[in-house]
């Protein structure tokens, strides 16, 4: 019993470790600019024409995700740029000569800034360049990131508070005579005797009943039960 105890302690340990440290792991959204490199040429007389182009397969980023993943393992590979700490724009030129290619590659932070951009002969070259200056980077940038987490969870609170229902309060309105339509702001809220349920806050409370003359206040309730005894005067 205590051998299994002492396991799956260590268990534990180490699936809590791993999971602190994915989410230390930049995360990095991988993409490709879509762009095809076009030869061509074309010639013609005056009964025709002719003409031949070429150019690069577009992109696989299926492929430049797959070679990140093996590559570049002190990453975490994201599908949502908006959650993603760097953005990576990786060209790779398949279907070409090695002297052909030109797989280029460039390396965005989460502010939208460069940290490296040029071309270069191989995919696994590319790869490593940007593995390379995000983990150069990461350090100071996870600090940036751990900071704006912080801040957005700050805001979250005050939202979360600003939130919070205004306290109610309790208006009991009795007449004599009874029978007297009550008005809070201006809404009729029922007749006399009536309890009604208020915001905490100020209201305009009146009270009307034919033949007499209207009982009007302003009040400011905080809170708890609020009562109001009204003795009508007759309107002359």
């Amino acid at each position: 019993m205590r051998r299994i105890f002492c396991f799956l302690a260590v268990l534990l340990f180490a699936t809590v470790a791993l999971a602190q440290s994915d989410t230390q792991k930049p995360r990095v959204y991988i993409t490709d600019s879509e762009s095809w490199q076009m030869t061509g040429n074309s010639g013609g007389g005056y009964n025709g024409w002719g003409g031949s182009t070429n150019g690069g397969a577009r992109p696989q980023t299926a492929e430049i995700i797959k070679t990140f993943g093996k590559r570049c393992p002190q990453v975490v590979v994201n599908d949502k740029k908006d959650k993603a700490d760097y953005t990576v724009v990786l060209d790779h030129e398949g279907g070409k000569s090695i002297l052909a290619h030109d797989n280029k590659v460039a390396v965005f932070n989460s502010d939208g800034d460069a940290i490296v951009s040029h071309s270069t002969r191989e995919l696994g070259t590319s790869v490593k360049d940007a593995c390379d200056a995000i983990t150069k980077d990461w350090p100071a940038r996870s600090k940036v990131v751990a900071q704006e987490a912080q801040q957005k969870a700050q805001l979250v609170t005050v939202s979360q508070k600003s939130a919070t229902p205004v306290a109610a309060s309790q208006l009991s309105v009795s007449s004599n005579p009874t029978g007297a339509d009550i008005e809070v702001d201006g809404s009729f809220v029922g007749n006399t005797p009536s309890t009604v349920d208020v915001a905490s806050g100020e209201h305009t409370v009146v009270v009307k009943k034919s033949g007499y003359k209207d009982w009007s206040r302003t009040l400011k309730v905080t809170g708890g039960a609020v009562n109001l005894a009204i003795e009508f005067e007759k309107a002359q």
